[in-house]
């Protein structure tokens, strides 16, 4: 298994530092999501049915003309390869780990390629899978240079896979209003703006053929009653989604603001996380974490990211604990 952000009961153990104490700032989730109502006792007393209008909240909202919706997009991320024979698969580095974990585990040859490098090592690629904006860096691309890669790859019978977990405060980038076409895969998931990610709510868009092979894979049920009465409703709510967009905006500009300050300057992000480039990341994640601050910490490129605190007592605490790490003589070193 992979690690992931948002290891806190481990974090628990590790630093010995209890639950209520940590300010855990490692999964890029919206720690003010979407405020879920009483779920109607009924959700939990029937098998979950397809005609509950979650399909139609999603394609309004997504605006996809065929969506599956699946249990979180890992599900989707750990299935969509077994429905293409071998080939060679671009992966976009550094991204989330899943993606290529689950095309090496298919048998697929898999190319991990640099966002700078992506028109060089398409010619030598059948497939193409991107995260956008990418995690952990915030990289994103335009639609038309997707649509031009997207063409080059169907060409010849090959697909390109667009994640966009964290696009929904620019959500009018959207992949999604194209996935209609031959070998284009968008996911999307409830996770990180939705702040919904115990949900385990997610969403594929493609030609409705694959879908249904996916469908077939995946089997019946993949997503509770109550999660799929949850996730109608949080589609929904446009009033919300509009506040959330420019709140999240303004926490990310204030937290690109925060660690500039303290001297830590981040080369890459978007308005949900920030990341950073820097040579002892260990060093300063594991610093941070004896101080109850939980971040998520990447190898390669040695780097770490930063979530958004949820209130301003959080805000506080950050402010107070970067204030203490960059004072202290043998840490500001490292840097």
């Amino acid at each position: 298994m992979l690690e992931h952000g948002g290891r806190l009961q481990q974090a628990v153990v590790d630093y010995s530092i209890a639950l209520d104490n940590w300010l855990d700032l490692s999964t890029g989730i919206n720690p003010k999501g979407w405020p879920v109502p009483s779920v109607p006792a009924s959700s939990w007393l029937r098998l979950p049915e397809d005609n509950d209008g979650l399909e139609q909240a999603a394609g309004d909202y997504y605006g996809a003309e065929d969506i599956l919706v699946v249990a979180g997009s890992q599900a989707a991320i750990q299935a969509l390869p077994n429905l293409y024979p071998t080939q060679r698969v671009g992966v976009l580095n550094p991204g989330y780990a899943e993606h290529a974990h689950a095309w090496r585990r298919a048998g697929h040859d898999v190319t991990m390629v640099e966002e700078c490098a992506v028109e060089e090592q398409l010619p030598n690629l059948d497939s193409l899978v991107l995260i956008h904006p990418n995690n952990p860096t915030g990289a994103s691309f335009s639609q038309q240079q997707l649509l031009t890669w997207h063409e080059q790859l169907a060409s010849h019978g090959g697909c390109l896979v667009v994640d966009e977990a964290f696009i929904d405060c620019t959500n009018e980038t959207s992949m999604a209003v194209y996935s209609a076409r031959r070998g284009l895969i968008v996911l999307r998931s409830l996770g990180k703006f939705f702040g919904l990610a115990g949900a385990r709510v997610g969403f594929v868009c493609a030609q409705a053929t694959l879908l249904t092979q996916l469908r077939l894979l995946l089997g019946p049920w993949t997503v509770s009653g109550p999660a799929r009465w949850v996730a109608k409703r949080a589609l929904e709510d446009r009033a919300w989604q509009h506040a959330t967009r420019q709140g999240l905006k303004d926490d990310g500009a204030r937290l690109d603001a925060l660690l500039t300050q303290h001297k830590l300057l981040p080369d890459g992000g978007c308005a949900l996380f920030k990341w950073l480039q820097l040579p002892r990341a260990q060093e300063i994640h594991q610093r941070l974490a004896q101080m109850g601050v939980l971040t998520r910490v990447f190898s390669t490129p040695p780097s770490i990211r930063f979530g958004l605190p949820a209130n301003e007592s959080q805000w506080q605490r950050l402010e107070e604990v970067l204030a203490n790490v960059i004072t202290d003589e043998l840490f500001e070193a490292s840097l």
